[in-house]
């Protein structure tokens, strides 16, 4: 089947590679040795909680471990003993097994596609984990691991969490889950009990261009100095290092900027102009940006002010601005609202918060 007859897959960016396709990992090697290491000793914690800032490559490093555990299923082998990283070579059987998702005994938990809606569901469903927990307590189909990888735990409702949580409490032998947080905070408190934290930290701007680099054309074709400002916007996120690469994101990123940048005025002519651009199923990509964009303006806000006298109360304006922007940003994609309401209403926001 080819990628334009299958159907979209939640856990990938555009065009890009999936992440279990992708076989070198930047910038994190501390994080690698930790987990090769716990392996070595068979000390391998049951679950595994990766966290970290959106694109860094969290989904990556899961795969990497999932795909070694199926080259290297018996942890006192000599190859493992002496191995210094997680990698195996692309033409292993379990790098073409895991490249084309032809697994016995490793299963993805991510956001189903909805034919209806011809969009993917806003969250991940407790269908999905009841198909997981009737295909892991099958026999294996190697003798191996069974391995589970939520991609992203961010998006279990509670009752997929607590469907989930179940399975983690009385597993199989020689299971392993890797869940995947942007934000591990916001994990049912009763499974970050249960598992080991491995946070990842932002990309370096050299790691983040030799990450896009890594993935071919078109992304490594990329003027250089588009490259180097995206690098510079997209704080250590290969993700958002290819939103800004397309679509004239870095241009369009600019603009939004200098919205910002005379709040608390607000210039509605061009906040209009751009909700009039950000309205439809075709500019997705350019949405997100926005979004992100708006993350960073208040973040960086946050972190000028938190130097200064600033009375508490503004510090608060802002936390305030950006859960209500959250709240108003996931009913309008749940309930499918109209993004141009959205966008007007984050810069009546950011205004107040500035006022």
């Amino acid at each position: 089947m080819s990628r334009e007859e299958a159907t979209p897959e939640s856990d990938r960016y555009d065009d890009a590679p999936h992440p279990r396709e992708t076989l070198a990992l930047f910038g994190h090697v501390e994080a690698e040795r930790e987990l090769l290491d716990a392996y070595r000793r068979n000390k391998m914690a049951q679950a595994w909680i990766i966290g970290g800032p959106d694109g860094v490559g969290k989904a990556t490093l899961a795969w990497r471990l999932a795909r070694y555990l199926l080259a290297h299923p018996e942890p006192g082998a000599a190859a493992v003993q002496s191995a210094e990283s997680l990698a195996v070579a692309a033409d292993h059987p379990a790098s073409r097994r895991i490249a084309s998702l032809a697994l016995a005994d490793i299963f993805l938990l991510r956001r189903a596609w909805n034919e209806k809606t011809k969009k993917h569901f806003t969250e991940i469903r407790i269908e999905e984990v009841r198909k997981v927990i009737q295909s892991f307590h099958q026999a294996s189909g190697t003798g191996g691991w069974r391995i589970a990888i939520v991609d992203c735990a961010d998006d279990l409702n509670r009752a997929s969490a607590n469907a989930l949580l179940k399975l983690i409490e009385e597993p199989p032998e020689r299971s392993l889950f890797l869940l995947v947080a942007h934000q591990p905070g916001r994990i049912l408190p009763t499974i970050r009990s249960r598992c080991r934290r491995l946070m990842l930290g932002a990309l370096s701007p050299e790691d983040t261009i030799a990450a896009v680099n890594s993935l071919g054309p078109p992304w490594s074709e990329a003027p250089e100095s588009d490259l180097i400002a995206a690098t510079a916007r997209a704080e250590g996120s290969v993700r958002e290092a290819l939103r800004l690469l397309g679509d004239d994101g870095v241009a369009f990123d600019a603009v939004v900027r200098k919205l910002f940048e005379r709040l608390p005025q607000v210039d509605w002519l061009g906040a209009h102009m751009l909700a009039d651009k950000l309205t439809g199923r075709d500019n997705e990509a350019a949405y997100e940006t926005f979004m992100r964009a708006t993350q960073r303006h208040l973040d960086a806000r946050v972190r000028e002010l938190a130097g200064t006298s600033a009375p508490p109360i503004q510090l608060a304006g802002y936390a305030r601005a950006w859960e209500e922007i959250r709240d108003a940003a996931r009913e309008t994609e749940v309930f499918n609202f109209d993004k141009r309401a959205l966008v007007l209403g984050v810069f009546e926001r950011l205004a107040r918060a500035e006022g």
